[in-house]
């Protein structure tokens, strides 16, 4: 059926273009991969499935019209259900899609045909109808409670016919059966996972699929399976099964079965869950570790699930109860064996030692390791229950005073003890004598000839980095011990936790032990050469991590090397991002890649003060962000705009320039959605060097024409804000300097956003902020511009709609930087000789708008005073009363008494763009908007006192 389907919706008008059915038929009837008719279905699928609801502006030849819809509808499921493996995944991803967009609404159909196909007696339907289902269950699966109802009512049918399907299979030990019984235990879990429908759950029904539960996870596995090779186990179903049940009952527990854990709405459920089912599957569970301790095969996920539900089991007292004679038992014989060092370890070691490397430090092996679980479980037992602590201790020295201890016992052991390392260092009983345990069994191992041993004596200083050594002898000898295996060992897996444990220690050791930073400061050359190295051989992200924090740790010796660990860095850097993004590993080297360019950025910072070292660190630089915009590698532009601001901070040099069209070359690509994270870049062209900035007109078109595009292109406030914020910063940087033939198109691009939907006040302020730049620049100009300027569908200027606007929002204007502005524009409407009608329109309202202002940049400044603890003594002081007075004095002619306790206390802050400082904002050569007012309405009253004694002589 699924051949003459896929045939005939093939046969269909939308895919008139495709031929050679007879082909396509060979590939269903003998494919080598899964057949190019139904990929292009599941990508007709996935890509216009979504544009059923008439208003898709794609043409008629990539839609699907209504009627192939519906013929899809009526016949999927029914694919699925006979369709060979190869062919029901990709269907199974069209059904996905289809459910997405058109259940409950369009398809409530699928319900029926889901109900239908469960209850029949043909067991061949049996899983292709559950992974509809699968998809149906998946498509809610992390949507909020609110959002599942109609989920939950499709399955207050369908859970009763789970259940007595699952029941009805369990007799049956067949691959087919128990795949079938592995699809339900999916369906649940993802039904499960993040919300418990609580109507679908009663007594009667949670005992009988704990029962399910505890059955599979306790029945036997065929004894044939352990013919097969013991790497291929897990993928057996019968392991997929037990699997899958354990995650439902770790989920459970963890989730929703823990009282005191849990949300209100589950408290009820979790004091049934702990009273009633709890303890019967820990005992079913504990069976599963007596068989891993009796050498037989357990899978490593069953064993890690199985760990997980037990770790959740030691902190309530009715689990405890039954789990506490077998603790110290799963302890020395589960957990101790999981955490030594195996053969599978040694293999791996010897074969692939970045393979060994990547696993280690690989967060998302730590979510399925038996290890790690195994690491947790004893943490939370020894931490929770006193007792394991000293047990567990006890058994651990034991193994390390013994002369004839298996090295890899010894791993075990001190892998252990540092899992414990912070419990240890908060009880006294233990903090005291671990310096002892590492100076008697730890430091010894360094010398050891097995490099494993090595490396766990680097990893146990490691963890115990917060040891408050009583020695200045021992800490200086951890130290030396650790930089010498960084730098002479010849295993590289040793040499990466010998450069975590290094800096570890000097990080912690350095706030109690200040000498402790002085005894490496003379190795610092070859410990960041052998770290570069390491990042350069292992591309590990942990290590790019280690590098920035000892460059800022020891920046002053750093910066004689800074150029050789650029050029390091680059050439590593390269090497990293020729592997594809799609790739094996692509996803980890990319984080390594970022990490370095983070590193390089570093670097930069710490030298900005030797000029020399900067210019030829740029150069590297340039290779580095020529690569990655030149590639358009997007997942980049981040970090080399940041490493491109950083090298134009205190200069822009001529090579910088040529950078910017290469910039607007790729914003004009695809670099749209980065503008925010060019502008740091782009203000420093604009105000690091003015000068080069209006010496060559494109420039200046650049900073225009991006701006422009994002003002009209819809990209968001927050990037509109930015975009309008540049403009302002360029008119206010250029005063005086000729920009006359610009600022009339900053103007017009910042209002005429404005004709448009604006949801915040950010915005709208700072498009408002533009056009009160430009009348700080030049009032004529402004004035002009305005009087020119239309609305659409307006025929007035629109100068009265500007001034009414920005007088009625004067409040929301935040933030130092933005009130000054403000105040600078009103002085510059008072001063004006010849005021238009617009402007004498609002005569009155323009002094209580500056006293509105004063007092919010009397909190401003009071403000950013106290979070740059200026000291308040001296010249300072007499500067405030002036400006205060100067407040008070405003306020008191209008009649108001400057009282401020009503403002908001954030109003005072530092609005988000206030950082992009310009010409108006510096403090060398300050505009103080205090003394030109206060010059203003002195030289108002004196022009109106001369025109009264004029008026009075005449007379």
């Amino acid at each position: 059926i699924s051949i003459n389907f896929v045939i005939r919706l093939l046969r269909n008008r939308m895919w008139k273009k495709l031929r050679g059915l007879n082909t396509l038929r060979m590939h269903f009837e003998c494919p080598p991969l899964p057949s190019p008719g139904v990929i292009y279905l599941k990508n007709m699928v996935t890509q216009h499935w979504s544009e059923g609801d008439g208003t898709s502006t794609e043409t008629p030849v990539n839609n699907i019209p209504e009627e192939d819809r519906q013929f899809i509808r009526d016949n999927i499921v029914e694919a699925i259900i006979h369709s060979p493996e190869r062919i029901r995944v990709q269907l199974t991803t069209c059904i996905h899609h289809m459910i997405k967009h058109d259940y409950p609404g369009k398809w409530t159909a699928i319900v029926d045909k889901i109900g239908f196909y469960l209850q029949s007696d043909n067991s061949a339907g049996w899983l292709g109808i559950l992974l509809c289902l699968y998809q149906l269950v998946k498509n809610y699966e992390y949507k909020k409670p609110d959002e599942r109802s109609p989920l939950v009512a499709a399955m207050q049918i369908f859970m009763p016919m789970l259940k007595d399907r699952f029941i009805q299979l369990l007799p049956d030990p067949s691959s087919e059966s128990v795949l079938v019984q592995k699809q339900i235990f999916k369906i649940l879990y993802a039904l499960f996972q993040y919300n418990l429908p609580l109507e679908l759950i009663n007594r009667q029904n949670l005992t009988e699929w704990m029962e399910i539960l505890k059955t599979v996870v306790d029945r036997d596995v065929p004894p044939e399976t352990l013919q097969v090779d013991e790497d291929e186990r897990p993928e057996l179903p019968w392991w997929k099964c037990k699997k899958w049940a354990l995650h439902i009952l770790a989920r459970l527990f963890e989730r929703y079965g823990s009282p005191g854990n849990t949300t209100k709405e589950y408290t009820e459920f979790a004091d049934l869950f702990l009273k009633g089912y709890a303890v019967a599957a820990q005992q079913v569970l504990l069976k599963v570790l007596y068989q891993y301790k009796e050498k037989q095969y357990v899978a490593p996920r069953v064993l890690q699930q199985t760990l997980n539900y037990i770790n959740q089991g030691i902190a309530h007292a009715v689990t405890w109860k039954n789990l506490k004679p077998h603790i110290q038992g799963i302890i020395q014989d589960v957990v101790f064996p999981l955490m030594c060092y195996t053969d599978s370890d040694q293999e791996l070691w010897e074969e692939d030692p970045y393979e060994y490397i990547r696993m280690k430090f690989d967060v998302f092996e730590d979510f399925i390791s038996p290890t790690t679980a195994a690491q947790t479980l004893l943490f939370t037992s020894c931490n929770k229950r006193k007792e394991v602590l000293q047990k567990t201790m006890g058994f651990c020295y034991q193994i390390l005073t013994e002369p004839t201890s298996d090295p890899r016992k010894k791993d075990g052991a001190l892998h252990m003890i540092g899992s414990l390392a912070e419990i240890l260092l908060k009880k006294k009983v233990y903090k005291d004598q671990m310096e002892f345990m590492l100076q008697n069994h730890v430091f010894t191992l360094f010398r050891s000839e097995l490099g494993y041993m090595r490396a766990r004596a680097c990893w146990v200083l490691h963890y115990f980095c917060e040891v408050k050594f009583k020695s200045d002898q021992n800490l200086q000898t951890a130290l030396e011990l650790t930089r010498l295996c960084l730098i002479n060992d010849n295993e590289m897996p040793v040499k990466v936790e010998a450069a975590i444990a290094l800096y570890l220690s000097l990080h912690c050791q350095t706030q109690t032990h200040h000498r402790s930073k002085e005894y490496i400061t003379p190795f610092i050359r070859p410990v960041m050469q052998a770290l570069l190295h390491i990042v350069r051989e292992t591309e590990n992200d942990d290590l790019t991590n280690v590098i920035q924090k000892m460059i800022c740790e020891y920046s002053e010796e750093v910066t004689p090397i800074a150029v050789e660990m650029t050029q390091h860095l680059a050439m590593t850097f390269n090497q990293v991002i020729q592997t594809g993004p799609d790739e094996e590993g692509g996803d980890d080297k990319a984080v390594t890649a970022m990490g370095i360019l983070n590193t390089i950025d570093t670097l930069l910072s710490v030298v900005e003060d030797h000029k020399e070292i900067t210019q030829q660190l740029e150069g590297i630089c340039l290779q580095v962000i020529g690569t990655v915009l030149q590639q358009h590698v997007l997942e980049f532009y981040e970090e080399i705009l940041s490493l491109a601001h950083s090298l134009t901070c205190q200069q822009v040099s001529q090579q910088m320039w040529q950078l910017l069209p290469l910039v607007f070359e790729v914003f004009q690509q695809d670099g749209f959605d980065y503008f925010t994270d060019m502008m740091p870049l782009l203000h420093n062209y604009v105000t690091v060097d003015t000068d080069t900035l209006l010496s060559d007109t494109k420039y200046l078109e650049i900073i225009y024409s991006m701006c422009k595009k994002v003002l009209t292109g819809d990209p968001g406030e927050d990037p509109e804000c930015h975009a309008a914020k540049l403009l302002e910063v360029v008119i206010l940087q250029c005063k005086g300097r000729g920009i006359d033939q610009v600022v009339p198109l900053f103007v017009t691009a910042a209002l005429e956003r404005l004709t448009r939907e604006v949801k915040t006040s950010e915005l709208r302020t700072m498009c408002l902020q533009v056009a009160i730049a430009a009348l700080y620049y030049s009032p004529p100009l402004l004035l002009n511009t305005l009087e020119n300027l239309r609305f659409p569908n307006n025929t007035e200027p629109i100068t009265n709609h500007f001034i009414s606007q920005w007088l009625k929002d004067v409040d929301c204007f935040l933030g130092l930087h933005d009130r000054k502005i403000c105040v600078l524009g009103l002085c510059a409407l008072i001063d004006l000789e010849q005021r238009p009608q617009a402007v004498n329109q609002v005569a009155g309202q323009l002094l209580p708008a500056a006293i509105l202002l004063f007092n919010g940049l009397k909190r401003a400044y009071a403000c950013q005073a106290e979070n740059e603890n200026e000291d308040e003594d001296g010249d300072g002081d007499g500067e405030e009363d002036e400006e205060n007075g100067t407040a008070f004095m405003l306020a008191k002619h209008a009649g108001e008494d400057g009282d401020d306790e009503d403002w908001d206390e954030d109003d005072a802050e530092e609005t988000a763009l206030e950082g992009y400082t310009t010409a108006v904002d510096d403090e060398d050569n300050l505009v103080d908007e205090y003394q030109i007012f206060k010059a203003i309405l002195q030289s108002k009253e004196t022009t109106f006192q001369a025109h009264k004694a004029s008026d009075g002589s005449s007379s």
